[in-house]
């Protein structure tokens, strides 16, 4: 089986969720940008995934080609949650895998609303998770963090650190929602929405698309390999049943689950990432994701971010675009627009937020329900 290799890949800048173009066109504006990075065209494409949640049944595949070329590939549309992008993304590396296709086409895009996530869409009757409080996202997160809180002291002022991180890292970002310092007392004086996360503690509901086009070793090698990105790993998984206490929803096996997995594919450990983009939907989540990713002990976290060691310049960099907290929260395009991060250090192209010498990285998106996608990339040149 061919190894797989992402050689064009770009985002939009994320804006305030509501005043973005209409969703195919917004889809179809990151598609050419990915296009360009490469010097490619539609035509060379042999299949799209085409990621979105929000109109999850309205072809909205389709209508991004409608847009730059109707060539009549094959085109797949994806719903999987917070995990619907790295869906779409996974999706076309399999058909390469599969030795099905060459050179495909992953959008994930997402035009937002305002107010709360969670709470609708499910089926009818009495729900077999979370019968305790709400099943809004906010509720889920808060009980997720306290749960941590009881059982390793970990404190709000802890988790509060998360969104002080990923604010500044944002204000290196030039295609962040938001390019603003928070400190501390800020973060902590904000808005409650659902203890221990205060507003300035959730993720930002933002327009925006990201896409990648994914290519075969052969065809990488045709195109020139410089600044092609391997994918070393790429894994989905869901929920799998465990005896626990069903009042909560759980919001970490399927993490430790794929990570467990995307390390055995890479052949490496966490102990090789040089930076990460996690699911970062709440500051609670960023806090249980750094033990589900193995990037410290079980309890450890609190100090990890107490020590700086996920900051900018620290041991191993979290969240270094400003993560869901500050960048936004695409639903459908958060994959891939995580695994475009990872990317554009491992060429060497971010700029001022540059990870220094970065050559292994590690994109990480969840989906209660559940869905967790993980994708290992690594350098090539």
């Amino acid at each position: 089986m061919s190894d797989v290799f992402i050689v064009g890949i770009d985002m939009t800048k994320f804006q305030k969720a509501g005043t973005g173009p209409a969703v195919d066109v917004l889809g179809a504006q990151a598609a050419r940008m990915a296009l360009d990075d490469c010097g490619l065209k539609i035509q060379d494409m042999q299949a799209l995934y085409c990621g979105n949640l929000g109109q999850a049944n309205a072809m909205v595949g389709q209508r991004v080609l409608q847009q730059i070329g109707q060539t009549g590939i094959p085109v797949v549309n994806c719903a999987n949650a917070c995990a619907t992008g790295a869906t779409a993304f996974r999706e076309a590396w399999m058909g390469i895998k599969a030795g099905v296709y060459d050179l495909v086409l992953a959008v994930g895009v997402e035009k937002m609303g305002s107010g709360l996530l969670g709470g609708g869409g499910g089926g009818g009757g009495i729900p077999k998770e979370g019968l305790l409080g709400s099943g809004t996202m906010p509720a889920v997160f808060a009980e997720a963090g306290m749960e941590h809180a009881r059982k390793y002291g970990t404190t709000f002022e802890q988790f509060a650190k998360v969104s002080v991180k990923n604010h500044h890292h944002s204000t290196m970002n030039p295609k962040s929602m938001y390019r603003i310092e928070t400190p501390l007392e800020m973060v902590m004086n904000a808005e409650m929405i659902a203890y221990p996360n205060t507003k300035l503690m959730c993720s930002v509901n933002v327009d925006g698309a990201a896409a990648a086009v994914l290519a075969s070793e052969k065809k990488a090698r045709e195109l020139g390999m410089k600044r092609a990105v391997k994918i070393s790993a790429s894994i989905l998984t869901s929920d799998p049943f465990t005896q626990r206490d069903l009042v909560m929803p759980d919001v970490n096996t399927c993490t430790r689950q794929a990570a467990a997995k995307a390390y055995e594919m890479a052949g490496i450990g966490p102990e090789d990432l040089d930076l990460v983009e996690l699911h970062d939907c709440f500051a609670t989540a960023e806090i249980l994701h750094y033990e589900n990713l193995g990037l410290c002990g079980e309890g450890e976290a609190g100090r990890m971010i107490d020590e700086g060691q996920t900051a900018h310049g620290g041991r191993i960099p979290v969240n270094v675009s400003g993560g869901l907290l500050s960048k936004g929260h695409p639903l459908g395009a958060t994959g891939v627009a995580n695994v475009y991060e990872i990317a554009t250090h491992l060429r060497g192209e971010a700029g001022e937020r540059q990870v220094a010498g970065a050559k292994v990285g590690l994109a990480h998106v969840i989906g209660l329900g559940s869905a967790c996608g993980i994708h290992i990339l690594e350098k090539t040149s």
